[in-house]
């Protein structure tokens, strides 16, 4: 197919790297359809007629290599409604996960400095809504250190590992250094004990602010291992594997954490806290999840973000 003059100064400008290669050959092992692949390029900038001949290039040369180390997709034919038969996707498999100790149905848990109430528990997807998980001096004192610090919140860029200001993020936000303060120190050591997760395996405390009609689409927090960006985002610590969102006020009306694949709405309520965790990074355990639009007043959340090994 003869490519327009356009396409050919394009073309020019975009070289296929030896790590762009790598990253193919990865996706392909990964088991990533050809077609989530030539998309994921797209969406990185990279011409369409660039993109299909570097998937078919690499792919042939990887499928001719004697030290293939697994078998590629097939190749993508190079015209821009081509179909390509779909290829199941793997599951991953499970990994170890924070767990609060629940044996015995509990309705009050010691977290080291603290005793928390149990609200409420899920197994799928594993939610556990804690009542008293922070005091109320404790929630004020965290909006009072975090609201000078307060910019506009961004969302991580799957293709470059970095991040990036986006319209499904509604909110503004700040992050703690882990043990940044006594404050941060207290509320992490306490996480960890309830939630049975060494303290340097988590991420810094995040503190975000909703104003009325803010709001955080349904997503999910553990990083997807086909896009590019995520080997970046790994090497500080592997994946995420749970999640815990502390209510620091209690909105108006409006503003709960919702779990769209369980019909589960978690309603924020000052001090409270709801935990979720995720074995492993895929949709099958059910952790879609949002930040719903604050309809009166205004909210004020801390997100404390679990890593499997130590965050660094």
């Amino acid at each position: 197919m003869a490519a327009s003059t356009s396409t050919g100064q394009q073309s020019a400008q975009q070289a296929v790297t030896p790590q762009l290669r790598q990253w193919i050959i990865a996706q392909a092992q990964a088991g990533c359809r050809p077609e989530d692949v030539l998309a994921a390029m797209q969406a990185a900038g990279w011409n369409e007629d660039v993109a299909i001949r570097a998937l078919e290039d690499t792919l042939a040369q990887h499928l001719a290599s004697p030290s293939a180390a697994a078998p590629a997709p097939t190749p993508v034919a190079p015209a821009r409604t081509t179909q390509v038969a779909r290829r199941a996707e793997p599951e991953p498999q499970a990994t170890a996960v924070p767990e609060p100790s629940l044996a015995g149905e509990p309705t009050v848990l010691w977290a080291g400095d603290r005793q928390v109430q149990v609200l409420m528990t899920s197994k799928l997807p594993r939610v556990v809504v804690f009542g008293g998980f922070l005091s109320d001096e404790e929630c004020d004192q965290l909006v009072a250190l975090a609201s000078p610090r307060m910019a506009r919140s961004e969302t991580v860029v799957n293709l470059t590992g970095g991040s990036e200001v986006n319209d499904v993020r509604t909110s503004d936000g700040m992050f703690f250094q882990r043990a940044e303060n006594e404050l941060c120190d207290r509320i992490e050591r306490r996480i960890a004990t309830l939630v049975n997760w060494p303290v340097e395996n988590g991420e810094g405390l995040q503190v975000l602010h909703y104003r009325p009609g803010a709001q955080y689409e349904p997503h999910y927090d553990y990083f997807d291992p086909s896009h590019p960006g995520t080997a970046t985002i790994l090497a500080r610590g592997g994946q995420r594997v749970g999640t815990l969102v502390m209510y620091l006020n209690t909105p108006e009306a409006g503003g709960g954490t919702t779990f769209p694949d369980a019909g589960l709405y978690v309603a924020p309520r000052k001090g409270n806290a709801v935990f979720f965790s995720y074995d492993r990074p895929h949709s099958a355990t059910r952790t879609l999840h949002g930040g719903a639009p604050v309809i009166a007043g205004e909210k004020w959340v801390a997100t404390k973000w679990m890593r499997q090994g130590e965050f660094i």
